[in-house]
């Protein structure tokens, strides 16, 4: 587990993970997942899927999604390259904290990794321009079960650290409902 810290999250069951890195004149190395470290740290996750996106313009915002049972899916996301604010909402309507959201940075230099469990939904606006983003997820994508809340829903009230002219969106999630109008995990 000296590879890697994990965190609570002010959400319950998100997670910060910290990864350490290694750096020498050649460069550096970081171990980015271990099962064996997230076991011992009471993760238990099998993941099915590895996805990544690219997003040339600073501004560009990802999310809010998420998917349904039987497809519903934890993440654990981290940069590659820029960075960008990474956000997960619980949208578990059985939750004390409902509604409520959580950020966070994440970099290729800073390492951090963000565990977004089943249940919340998932987004991120890029901080920089040529970011990538590569996440896992526990459950294959299925278009029939692809959901989502819009990016800001006045009663989530996310604060995205917006550059100016507004966020970069694609037509999907330029039509995402809001959380109210929103089927959800009970």
């Amino acid at each position: 587990m000296a590879n890697f810290t994990v965190t609570a999250a002010p959400l319950p069951d998100v997670k910060i993970i910290q990864t350490r890195k290694f750096e020498d004149n050649r460069g550096f190395f970081v171990e980015t997942y271990s099962r064996p470290a997230l076991l011992e740290a009471g993760i238990d996750i099998t993941f099915v899927q590895d996805n990544q996106s690219f997003s040339s313009e600073i501004g560009t915002l990802r999310g809010l999604h998420f998917q349904r049972p039987p497809f519903a899916q934890d993440k654990l996301v981290r940069v590659v390259r820029g960075r960008i604010w990474d956000v997960a909402v619980d949208i578990r309507r059985s939750s004390r904290t409902f509604g409520q959201w959580f950020g966070l940075e994440l970099s290729a230099e800073n390492q951090t990794q963000l565990l977004v469990p089943i249940g919340f939904a998932h987004g991120f606006l890029t901080l920089e321009a040529d970011t990538e983003v590569i996440y896992k997820v526990s459950a294959p994508y299925s278009g029939a079960h692809d959901a989502g809340i819009m990016w800001n829903d006045p009663d989530v009230s996310v604060s995205w650290p917006m550059p100016v002219g507004g966020p970069v969106l694609s037509d999907k999630d330029r039509k995402l409902p809001l959380l109210s109008d929103t089927m959800t995990f009970d």
